[in-house]
């Protein structure tokens, strides 16, 4: 249960973070366009000025109060008294013989010969754009002179830049106050869950007690019938069901526990315990008119519990001789750091993805007349989880697919 717990603060804190990014670049991308929007504005009115930025511009065809419609920034554009003051800016015109010449120059950041070599080296960038981080620049022509304007806009910025370090603090603060927030509320929302869990594994642990003991005399009377009378088809019966309920009991034993096991790892050769299980299930196998192959790459290692792992491959290789309906294909490869075990298996059952074969007490139509209570594949399923990999099932064509990726 802490796992499930731990998992959903994971994934909410995801969540929480993924929108809170988005939030954050959307925002200050409207920002920056904004500021970027701002800056062609004002460049735009020195090109509608020769190259000029001043406070009173002539009004033009279309403009209403003195200036024209088109270069109207509201009170802090072209028409804010304190602009044309406060504006850093240079205008460089270039003739067709390479020739520059300066019109405008209020930019004390640079010299007029570093303006000169700078708005050169921007005639083949573009109309507009940024420059040298805080500049914005245009590149227009009138009457077959090129000109070049860069304004200073590392003021207008600073605000900008500001909004964006602010937001990163805050989705920063935003996810630690939630991460606290969701561990506080989990304690509260898991603990119907967690108080049900525990009777769960308490009901559990009690069946196994309670049948335990019934089983192995039940079995014991039933081994002392078989030497005294010799054995009968109802001794095999009881010992066919005696097997089959302690299988089941291990198994919720097995599950009761799994979620809090910590598995000690240990470096294990899995190419030599998947060919040990095969080869403790060949003679089966053969009886059952199986055709069996296997293919391996040589040690392939993983880290892991040895018990755990050697069981999960116990029900994968029993599975398939549970159901394969004359062949059965083992095969464990490795390409790069990925290993992939494939299981395949001939079925009468209908194509598509049988994911659900992982579920606990899940049997399929095939499986009405097989021992067994569901539980096999899920165990695999969990085992997989715990080393971090995939598993998926599917029939293709006729041919039931399990496949284990690591």
């Amino acid at each position: 249960m802490n796992k499930v717990k731990n998992r959903f603060v994971l994934y909410a804190e995801l969540v929480v973070f993924v929108l809170l990014t988005v939030l954050m670049i959307v925002i200050n991308s409207i920002n920056f366009t904004m500021a970027a929007e701002d800056a062609d504005n004002i460049t735009k009115a020195i090109k509608n000025q020769n190259g000029f930025f001043e406070k009173g511009i002539p009004e033009r065809e279309h403009g209403i109060g003195g200036f024209a419609q088109s270069d109207r920034l509201g009170p802090m554009g072209p028409d804010s008294p304190e602009m044309d003051k406060s504006l850093r800016y240079f205008t460089i015109a270039f003739v067709e013989d390479g020739n520059s010449s300066t019109v405008s120059y209020k930019l004390s950041a640079v010299s007029e010969e570093e303006a000169h070599k700078w708005a050169a080296s921007l005639l083949n960038a573009g109309k507009t754009g940024w420059t040298n981080g805080t500049y914005r620049y245009r590149v227009y022509k009138k009457d077959g002179t090129r000109y070049v304007t860069v304004i200073d806009q590392g003021r207008e910025l600073l605000s900008c830049y500001r909004i964006l370090n602010i937001s990163i603090v805050g989705v920063l603060v935003v996810m630690v106050l939630s991460f606290l927030i969701l561990n506080f509320a989990g304690k509260y929302v898991f603990r119907p869950l967690e108080e049900a869990d525990r009777k769960q594994k308490q009901f559990i642990k009690s069946v196994e007690n309670d049948f335990r003991m019934p089983l192995t005399v039940i079995n014991a009377n039933t081994e002392l019938m078989e030497k005294e009378s010799g054995p009968s088809e109802e001794t095999g019966a009881i010992n066919r069901q005696v097997r089959s309920m302690s299988k089941l009991v291990k198994n919720l034993s097995a599950f009761a526990i799994f979620e809090e096991k910590e598995m000690t790892r240990t470096k294990l050769s899995l190419s030599d315990m998947l060919h040990d299980s095969i080869e403790n299930k060949r003679e089966e196998f053969k009886k059952a008119g199986i055709e069996l192959t296997a293919e391996a790459d040589h040690d392939i290692m993983i880290e892991a519990d040895e018990e755990t792992v050697r069981r999960a491959l116990y029900e994968i290789v029993d599975n398939s001789l549970k159901y394969s309906e004359g062949k059965a294909d083992f095969s464990l490869k490795k390409q790069g750091e990925r290993i992939t075990m494939t299981v395949k298996n001939p079925t009468s059952l209908p194509n598509g993805s049988l994911d659900q074969v992982f579920d606990r007490f899940t049997r399929l139509s095939n499986a009405s007349d097989k021992e067994g209570a569901g539980l096999g594949l899920s165990y695999v399923r969990e085992t997989v989880r715990m080393l971090g990999g995939r598993v998926s099932a599917k029939v293709v064509s006729g041919e039931f697919i399990l496949r284990i990726t690591l």
